[in-house]
């Protein structure tokens, strides 16, 4: 079959992977306070989709697959605003791991960049906590959005370490792969319908996304009246999907289509 119709008005893989490998190199470039403003944004767009889901989920009577099914695609609500509205999540950006890898920026310029997206990541999930807290609305079917919001947490914070960093790294695989099929697309429709299934997959499947969790763990403790939610293990939650994110995003996304791409593409 012909590329053409293979592959139809979608960059081919090898494009995307050229795309990917310049918007690192441009992400890292980036002025700091727009990436910093940009960061607290998408933390608030991702925290808007837990919180969706959250609502979704509670009091769902489809059976154990349908309900997880429907509160992913709900979730997705999270990364169709950062992408499409242009804001900086830190998990995404863990593909800067391209761009590194081709020596096109340096170990200080992926750190920075890490660092400054996944503080203003916390900034936006925190602030969208207390906004949430605020307007009660856990208080919702008669508090059972509350209810639901306390189970994921304790849930999360009640993971072993083993199982918190292997659900980061599935997790954030998943998350870049979604990344790099709307990286594919022309329209915004092909972005959207290129990140539904590997998101929607995700979090049926309940693997741990660190910044949705800054969400999910915060808002938790929040309504936790009855110490139901352990801090040591949201602590311990944080930090370990944390490093799971970047080793799903980085080695199992970014490293491995470096190797089929765009190794040795610089070499003079």
């Amino acid at each position: 079959m012909p590329k053409e119709l293979l592959f139809g008005d979608a960059y081919q893989p090898s494009q995307i992977a050229q795309r990917v490998e310049k918007m690192g190199v441009t992400k890292a470039r980036a002025e700091t306070l727009t990436l910093l403003v940009l960061a607290i944004l998408a933390g608030a767009f991702i925290s808007l989709g837990a919180l969706f889901f959250t609502v979704v989920v509670t009091k769902a009577s489809l059976g154990f697959g349908p309900t997880r099914l429907l509160g992913g695609l709900s979730f997705c609500l999270g990364l169709v605003l950062v992408v499409v509205g242009g804001a900086e999540l830190f998990t995404g950006n863990n593909l800067l791991g391209m761009a590194w890898a081709s020596n096109l920026i340096s170990t200080r310029d992926v750190l920075r960049n890490w660092f400054l997206t996944y503080l203003g990541n916390v900034i936006g999930c925190l602030a969208t906590v207390m906004l949430v807290v605020w307007a009660n609305i856990g208080n919702l079917s008669g508090g059972a959005v509350g209810e639901m919001a306390l189970q994921i947490a304790s849930a999360k914070a009640n993971l072993s370490l083993i199982e918190a960093f292997s659900r980061g790294i599935l997790c954030n695989a998943l998350v870049c792969l979604a990344v790099w099929l709307a990286m594919g697309g022309h329209s915004v429709t092909d972005k959207i319908l290129g990140m539904l299934l590997p998101i929607s997959a995700f979090v049926a499947i309940g693997f741990e996304h660190s910044i949705a969790n800054w969400f999910f763990l915060p808002y938790g403790l929040a309504l936790d009246a009855q110490n139901a939610v352990s801090i040591v293990g949201v602590g311990k939650n944080l930090a370990v999907v944390s490093a799971g994110n970047i080793v799903g995003g980085t080695l199992l996304v970014a490293g491995v289509y470096w190797l089929a791409y765009m190794r040795g593409k610089h070499k003079q």
